[in-house]
């Protein structure tokens, strides 16, 4: 661009300040007015670029230029002028005396910067922050480089070019539909990083990690591989400030913590209250910010109120946050979760509504008395499910629904939010078809009130077709699935990393309707896809991969599949940790699948080691450290040893009896496998009222044409005929049949 020296026979560009991958800085004057002004030109891309990729730049930069001149804070760079000349785009903005943060911080003598000097900065930024939030504007890449520091000691925020206007959501996702998280690693929230939908929540995040970093010398998870960055932004507490540096006053420590907080609603409400906590005596003796100008970016429709959390009315919260509906999933433990799982982005509620649908006047205000109320029973729910006590949270979760639907409406968003949390906790509980039920309304009702593209109901309609897989409805599923991928690619595309969730259920289906080898293709394509959008040691890409294990594992090829869960095992203890949850989960297969290839001394051996670090990392009566105890009783029984295999699996099933329930799949697994150890015993009557117990139950559970109900009869059979009792079997005949072809999913389903 140095070839053009006047922009509009207006702006003569001095010489370039700045220069990025996309374009330059320069200091100007302006030839009308007389003033210095910053000019940022766009550098021409030229025809080596796609013309898909030369676009979505483009209309990002034109993006910055109407968000920011939109704004008029003293803590906002100004934006006079913007067009495009010879094919070249401009945006001309004050100029700033100044360096901003990431240049401050790169002179070793001030890192870190000293203890008033970061309360100073961390007020004002707040308060510009606090100012765009009410605009409707969320800035998605805040960190150091975006704020500039003048020499007068004035903090100003500066790119804006992929934040995002809560009322321009469809030009939001085509602009980020690639699937592909929009920010800096270092200060990127947990939700930003899972591609989920964010709000000002997530820059309170940013600048959580901004603020440690001016405090400490360092940001919060100061760490070399990017990857290993987002995991630590997802899943490691950061270390209190303090620790490094003694000197910080404890409010600001607590108040920074609250800020990285991984869940968005236990962050602070918005950035004035943050504010006001680290500064309580000087906010109020900083001038005002600058009145809304006139030509403000208008609010799509009626204010909305704030957020719903605890503590006093605060200001106007922008049109967006009517659309923040769902609630965070309350728990996601345990390795290949399958269903569509919303983001980790919010357990906010919306509080207003506009919907006109439900047996509530949608006219009628709710006292904002009453919506807190709400909102923090709902999190009590969520909170008795991160504990494990989730019949509790079915309670919780239905007492609020219900409340809900007499104040708002069957249809409210709200309503619908608390139901989805009842169909999930139903399912962890072992209750799919009572979760069926819920998560069927719920679907329905989204589909009414937010149209059947949504991606909340493709949500909804996602854990449909999964819960109709665990009650063994695999072709229903199957068709759900299918219309669930066609709207996700025709919406977000194809590599959007909710359609290839969707497209691995697909493949996972597919394995369960015996469609064997084009499930292992699909789940292959899958993984590809994964590991080109999202990198190879993705968790979700690693989900893939084990999930192309197991199709191997179906089609007989044993030792490929091995090798592949030895592959995700090693690639998981080392972006997540030797002892998580989802490493173990593979370490269990690599026992499971050692057995299959009858080296049953090294599969115990395995085994034994995983009840070690699960009993001392989940406590004795976990579930998944029962499940791995239920891996040792197997082996041993493979190995003949079928005394020790029957003390285990008799001891496993009382544990899980005492903690999931008599009825629950896995404990009737465990119910069948000392009726097995039994038969091998020869003690033929006692195994027979044990698998009778066991059909019986799963009948109850999961009806009679489950393929595990159909496992069971066939074991019933079994056992009738090897006590001569032929006569009996002839009703059972054709199940023992059909118990062989249902055999593999039957454990594939229990397994999961």
């Amino acid at each position: 661009m140095a070839d053009i020296k006047l922009i509009q026979g207006r702006y003569r560009l001095l010489d370039r300040i700045g220069r990025g991958g996309m374009g330059e800085v320069w200091r100007a004057r302006d030839e009308s007015l007389g003033r210095r002004v910053a000019v940022k030109c766009l550098k021409p891309l030229g025809t080596r670029h796609d013309p898909s990729f030369t676009g979505v730049v483009r209309e990002r930069f034109r993006r910055e230029a109407r968000v920011a001149a939109a704004l008029q804070h003293r803590g906002v760079t100004v934006v006079h002028d913007f067009g495009e000349h010879e094919g070249v785009l401009y945006l001309v903005m004050e100029l700033l005396e100044g360096r901003d943060l990431g240049r401050l911080l790169g002179d070793d003598a001030r890192r870190p910067l000293p203890v008033p000097e970061v309360l100073d900065i961390a007020e004002q930024v707040a308060e510009a922050l606090a100012y765009t939030h009410d605009q409707g504007v969320v800035h998605r890449d805040l960190k150091p480089a975006n704020i500039m520091r003048l020499t007068d000691g004035t903090v100003k925020l500066c790119d804006f070019g992929i934040a995002r206007l809560g009322d321009d959501v469809g030009f939001t996702s085509r602009l980020t539909g690639t699937g592909v998280a929009m920010g800096t690693p270092h200060y990127m929230s947990p939700e930003q990083i899972a591609g989920g939908p964010v709000d000002h929540r997530s820059d309170l995040y940013s600048l959580g990690c901004v603020l440690y970093e001016l405090a400490t010398g360092a940001p919060p998870f100061a760490l070399d591989d990017a990857w290993a960055i987002l995991v630590g932004h997802r899943h490691t507490p950061p270390a209190p400030p303090r620790r490094h540096r003694p000197e910080l006053p404890e409010p600001f420590e607590r108040a920074v913590l609250d800020l990285l907080a991984k869940a968005p609603e236990d962050r602070p409400r918005d950035a004035a209250e943050f504010a006001g906590r680290i500064a309580p005596g000087r906010a109020s003796r900083r001038p005002s910010p600058f009145p809304e100008p006139r030509g403000a970016l208008p609010a799509a429709g009626p204010l909305a109120p704030r957020l719903l959390t605890a503590g006093p009315p605060a200001p106007r919260l922008p049109a967006w946050a009517r659309r923040m509906t769902t609630g965070s999933k309350a728990h996601t433990g345990g390795v290949g979760l399958l269903s569509a799982t919303p983001p980790d982005a919010s357990a906010g509620l919306t509080g207003a509504w506009t919907g006109g649908r439900g047996t509530a006047d949608p006219a009628a205000p709710t006292p904002p008395g009453v919506r807190a109320r709400f909102a923090e029973r709902h999190r009590a729910g969520l909170d008795l499910g991160r504990a494990g006590r989730w019949a509790e949270a079915v309670e919780t979760h239905r007492a609020v629904a219900v409340e809900r639907e007499r104040a708002l409406g069957a249809d409210h968003p709200d309503t619908l939010a608390g139901r989805y949390e009842i169909a999930f906790a139903l399912g962890v509980l072992g209750r799919p078809g009572d979760a069926l039920r819920e998560y069927e309304r719920v679907a329905a009702g989204r589909r009414r009130v937010l149209g059947p593209d949504h991606p909340d109901t493709l949500a909804a309609r996602q854990e449909t077709a999964f819960t109709l897989g665990r009650l063994g409805r695999f072709t229903e599923a199957q068709d759900v699935y299918t219309a669930v991928l066609a709207a996700r690619e025709r919406t977000i595309g194809a590599d959007h990393p909710d359609t290839l969730r969707c497209r691995h259920n697909l493949a996972f289906n597919l394995g369960c309707l015996g469609r064997r080898a084009e499930a292992y293709r699909m789940a292959e394509r899958v993984a590809a896809a994964r590991a080109r959008v999202l990198g190879p040691d993705h968790p979700d890409t690693l989900v893939t991969r084990y999930e192309v294990a197991c199709a191997l594992g179906r089609l007989d090829r044993l030792g490929e599949a091995l090798g592949i869960f030895r592959e995700v095992a090693a690639a998981r203890a080392r972006t997540l940790g030797p002892h998580h949850p989802d490493t173990l989960a593979a370490r269990y297969e690599i026992g499971a699948g050692l057995g299959r290839l009858d080296r049953g001394e090294e599969a115990l051996a395995v085994y034994r080691a995983l009840v070690e670090d699960r009993t001392r990392a989940q406590g004795p009566a976990d579930p998944e450290t029962l499940r791995a105890r239920h891996g040792l009783g197997v082996g041993l029984g493979r190995l003949g040893r079928w005394e020790e295999a029957l003390a285990e699996a008799r001891e496993v099933c009382a544990l899980r009896e005492r903690t999931l329930g008599p009825d629950h799949p896995d404990t009737l697994v465990s119910r069948r496998e000392v009726a097995v150890a039994l038969g091998w015993l020869g003690r033929w009557s006692d195994a027979l009222t044990g698998y009778r117990r066991v059909t019986r139950a799963r009948v109850r559970v999961l009806g009679p044409d489950h393929p595990d109900t159909l496992v069971s009869r066939g074991d019933e059979a079994h056992c009738q005929e090897r006590l001569g009792r032929r006569g009996e079997t002839a009703g059972t005949a054709e199940a023992a049949e059909t118990a062989e072809a249902a055999e593999t999913a039957g454990r594939r389903a229990r397994r999961r």
